[in-house]
This record gives structure tokens, C-alpha cells and sequence, in this order.
């Protein structure tokens, strides 16, 4: 990125007043519905009481993917910005706000992901197993930790973007670097703690996903390999005709 695009996005798009409100509204109005849901919908009353309650486990798997997600769309968005892509469409500003945006609300997802599953009453998750990595020694606590650990690095890239002018754009882009580890332990923690990798449509999904920022983190490196060999050649102004 060059130093004018730096100056284009030396400003977050979101305050840091509005990422919290932002996210504690999201995470919020979600319990709040699955509280609501069962006045209106009555049916699933069942599903969310009883001594075998199944939903709370249910919309922990579905936000599960929804912010794997999100966070891959935020990824993707990234390598955009990165390798140019975002020029041709939207163009930069907006991509880079999408990108911020969309991994905000990733993150938002993902503490509902793993807050809901404390109404779940089979494995009876607490708080404090869900808060410390590796602790969950009754459901596979290797690749939940991993999991757990994902989001942490998530939640400091994202307050990275309100800490930028203070940790220097260099550091800024060397902690966003962790996304890529952050996103691996992701699909590592869905893949391995998931009850859905075993069907077709989750494989697919995982191949599909992790395939395609693979092949978007080859063409940037690709084309910084184009710009070192063969760099653009900077166009010298014509001079201006002389008086006669």
C-alpha cells in the first residue's frame, strides 16, 4: 500500500464508542431473541426448555459458520485492498470499510457463538470454561481452546484499528498479519470441535472457504513479485511550450 493509501485510511471507519455499543447491542438483541422467539413461535418453546434443551446448540453451530463467515469475507476484502483488486470494484475506501464493518460483526457473532451454549444443558459449559482456553475438559478442549485462542487474537485485531495512529501503520499491518493464523485456528477449531464435518455440505464449505483466500494470498504475492521485476515506470510530465 502506498503512502497515499495510508493517509486515505489512517482514520477508522467505526469509533471506538460505536464498535462497543455496536457489539454489545448486537450480542444483546441476539439473547434477547432467542428469549422472544419462543412467545411467537411457539413451537420452539420445546426446543429451548425441557431437561433436554436442543436449540441453544443449534444456534451455536449456525452462528459458528456465520461468523467463519464473516471473517472470511473480512479476509477477503483485505487481500483485496492489498493486492489492488479493490480499485476495479468498489474501490478502496468502501472496501475497507466493508472490511472493518464485516469484522466487527464477525466478532460479534462469534462471542454469541459461544455464549448461547451456555443454555445447553448436555456438556453444561460455564462461563469460565468458555472464557479460559483449554478448559473445557468435558468436550474436546484441545480444539475448542484453539478456538477460544482464534478469538482473542480477533478481538486484538479488530481494537488494532483504534489503536493505529498510536502502535505506528507498520505494527498496525504486522498484527494484521494474525489473521491468518487467527482464520486457520478457526477452521481448525470447526473442523476438529464441529459436529457438522462429517456431512457433505460442511466439507464443502470448509474447502471452498479456506481455498479461496488461498488462492487470493497467492496472487498477492504473485503480483508483488510482477511489481518488484518488472516496476511500473513513472510517467515525466511533457514540458510546457515555450513563448515565442
Amino acid at each position: 500500500m502506498n503512502p497515499q493509501d495510508q493517509n486515505e485510511f489512517n482514520e477508522s471507519s467505526v469509533n471506538i464508542q460505536s464498535f462497543l455499543l455496536f457489539l454489545f447491542a448486537t450480542v444483546i438483541g441476539l439473547l434477547v431473541a432467542v428469549l422472544l422467539l419462543p412467545i411467537f413461535l411457539p413451537n420452539m418453546a420445546f426446543s429451548l426448555s425441557g431437561d433436554s434443551p436442543k436449540a441453544y446448540w443449534y444456534l451455536s453451530r449456525a452462528t459458528a459458520f456465520v461468523s467463519l463467515t464473516l471473517l472470511w469475507l473480512s479476509m477477503a476484502l483485505g487481500l483485496g485492498i492489498t493486492n489492488k483488486m479493490a480499485r476495479l470494484w468498489p474501490g478502496m475506501p468502501a472496501t475497507f470499510a466493508i472490511h472493518e464493518y464485516v469484522s466487527l460483526l464477525g466478532l460479534a457473532f462469534a462471542m454469541f457463538h459461544a455464549l448461547v451454549i451456555l443454555g445447553d444443558q448436555y456438556i453444561n459449559f460455564t462461563l469460565l470454561q468458555l472464557l479460559v482456553p483449554f478448559s473445557t475438559v468435558d468436550y474436546r478442549p484441545f480444539w475448542v481452546g484453539v478456538g477460544q485462542i482464534g478469538f482473542y487474537v480477533w478481538v486484538i485485531v479488530a481494537v488494532s484499528f483504534y489503536v493505529r495512529p498510536v502502535i505506528g501503520q507498520k505494527f498496525w499491518r504486522f498484527l494484521h498479519y494474525a489473521s491468518f493464523g487467527m482464520y486457520l485456528m478457526g477452521i481448525l477449531h470447526g473442523i476438529f470441535s464441529g459436529t457438522d464435518t462429517s456431512l457433505a455440505w460442511a466439507q464443502n464449505y470448509y474447502w471452498v472457504s479456506a481455498g479461496s483466500l488461498i488462492f487470493l494470498f497467492f496472487a498477492r504475492i504473485i503480483g508483488s513479485l510482477i511489481d518488484a521485476l518488472f516496476p511500473a515506470k513513472k510517467q515525466t510530465p511533457a514540458p510546457r511550450p515555450t513563448q515565442g
